[in-house]
């Protein structure tokens, strides 16, 4: 009897766990995937520097950051507003400015024809997956809340936030002779600036995460 009892409760468990839904395999989206809404752009103050996916950041390729998409999606992105496309390859995250869905390189925007407006309503279409050309590292998580070439306007900015995110500083960076001065904060893992990012946002500041 107990052995019975226990064959019928091994069926009934094999059942029960054949029945509930598979979690969502961890690979690139299927082609299908659409998405609408407000794209704006990003170029010269990042060229060079590693993106999330610790690729470095080349304004002139045809690249993009998206808050989820796996890094090597490409998105075939559409401007709404005059019919042009490009086709662009996930390589970074953001934006993180409600209403927007992602952030073109500057060639990417350039062939959009965006790069005056700085932001047009496109649709987003996956077409395709390249694997990322380098391996996520371990490193620190940077977010930029602005950047400005008057220092006194970063001044005001850093201020601003001090009291809400103590570990607020300010950085300069230099670029074809000009300075750009940064207002950014620290994280030491993607939860943690996921978290600061949604924060900042909400508070209506725009952000662009970076990896060290």
């Amino acid at each position: 009897m107990k052995k019975s009892y226990f064959l019928f409760l091994l069926i009934l468990s094999a059942a029960f766990y054949s029945c509930r839904p598979s979690r969502p395999a961890l690979s690139p989206p299927a082609s299908g995937f659409v998405e609408t809404g407000i794209a704006s752009w990003y170029g010269p103050e990042f060229h060079g520097r590693p993106t999330s996916s610790r690729e470095i950041f080349d304004q002139n390729d045809l690249t993009a950051a998206h808050p989820t998409l796996p890094f090597g999606t490409m998105v075939l992105v559409t401007n709404l507003e005059n019919g042009r496309q490009v086709t662009v390859r996930i390589n970074d995250r953001g934006p993180f400015v409600k209403g927007r869905i992602i952030d073109l390189s500057y060639a990417a925007a350039r062939l959009l024809g965006m790069v005056g407006p700085g932001t047009a309503r496109v649709r987003l279409e996956v077409v395709g997956y390249e694997p990322p050309k380098v391996e996520p590292r371990s490193g620190a998580y940077v977010l930029q809340v602005g950047s400005f070439a008057v220092e006194e306007n970063a001044r005001k900015l850093f201020q601003k936030l001090q009291k809400e995110f103590p570990g607020v500083y300010l950085s300069a960076f230099q670029i074809n002779g000009q300075t750009f001065h940064r207002v950014r904060l620290k994280a030491s893992t993607e939860v943690e600036a996921r978290k600061l990012a949604e924060r900042l946002s909400a508070a209506g500041y725009p952000v662009l995460l970076l990896r060290e």
